[in-house]
C-alpha cells in the first residue's frame, strides 16, 4: 500500500510530464510521470480547463471534489482515494492523482456485486459522499487485496444524488464500526482542509446526510426520483 504523505509530498513537488490520455473518460483525464528527486511515479492529471460543464454542478469545480472526497477518506483513515492534490501543471490547475495498478485477475463484473468488506466500506463512504456517479470501472482492487476507487468529482452536491451500482446492503443495519466512522465524519468535515473546496451549504448538507444515515441505522435504499444506477455502469 502507498505511504500517503510521503505520495502527497510527491505530487506537489514534482516535475509533471502528461504522456497520454484517456480517451474514454467524459472530462480531459490525462495519463502522466510525477518526477521529484530522482524518483518518479504515474499519476492522473485532470485539469480544470478540461472539465466538460454540467447543468447540476459548478463549472470549474470538479478538481476541488475530487481533493475533497480524497481529505475525507484520508482524515477518516479509510484509505479508499489514492494520494490526491490539487496544483498546477502543463495544462493550468487541476487535480493530480496516484495512480493505481490493479489486479488483472479480478473479474470487475462480478467483483462489484460481492458482500465483500472493502466495496461495504466504499458503499458507506460514497453515501456519506452523495456520489452520482459510482461506475464498476471506478473499482481499482490490487494485487495485496486492497480497494481503492476514483472518479469523485461528481460528489457532494447539495441534493441528495447516490446513484451507485453498490446496492447490495441496501436496508442493511450498520455495524458498530460504520456507525463510528459516521460519528467521526460530522466530526472531520469541520476541518478547514475543506475551506475553498466546497461551499457552506455543501458541507452543511453533507453532515445533515451523515446525520440522516445515523439516525435511520442502516444503508440507504435507491431513491424513487433519481435514477439508482448510473449510465453507462461501467
Amino acid at each position: 500500500m502507498l505511504d500517503i504523505s510521503q505520495t502527497i509530498a510527491h505530487l506537489n513537488g514534482a516535475e509533471l510530464k502528461v504522456t497520454g490520455r484517456l480517451v474514454d473518460a467524459s472530462n480531459a483525464t490525462l495519463f502522466a510521470t510525477a518526477n521529484f528527486q530522482g524518483v518518479e511515479i504515474s499519476c492522473i492529471y485532470k485539469p480544470i480547463a478540461g472539465e466538460r460543464p454540467l447543468w447540476d454542478f459548478q463549472t470549474g469545480n470538479l478538481a476541488s471534489r475530487e481533493l475533497a472526497a480524497f481529505l475525507l477518506s484520508n482524515l477518516l483513515k479509510l484509505d479508499l482515494v489514492p494520494p490526491t492534490v490539487l496544483r498546477d501543471g502543463p495544462y493550468g490547475q487541476g487535480m493530480v492523482q496516484a495512480w493505481i495498478d490493479i489486479d488483472e485477475s479480478v473479474d470487475l463484473m462480478t467483483y462489484f456485486q460481492k458482500d465483500e468488506a472493502n466495496l461495504r466500506k466504499l458503499a458507506l463512504f460514497d453515501a456519506m459522499i452523495n456520489n452520482t456517479d459510482r461506475k464498476i470501472g471506478h473499482l481499482l482492487p490490487t494485487s495485496q487485496g486492497h480497494l481503492y476507487a476514483c472518479d469523485h468529482g461528481v460528489t457532494f452536491h447539495e441534493d441528495d444524488k447516490l446513484r451507485t451500482v453498490l446496492w447490495q446492503w441496501a436496508g442493511e443495519p450498520f455495524k458498530a464500526v460504520e456507525r463510528r466512522i459516521l460519528e467521526e465524519g460530522k466530526k472531520v468535515l469541520e476541518s478547514q482542509q475543506f475551506t475553498g473546496l466546497l461551499t457552506a451549504s455543501e458541507l452543511a448538507a453533507t453532515e445533515d446526510r451523515i446525520e440522516r444515515l445515523l439516525l435511520d441505522g442502516y444503508f440507504p435504499h435507491p431513491s424513487e426520483d433519481w435514477p439508482a444506477v448510473p449510465w453507462p455502469p461501467f
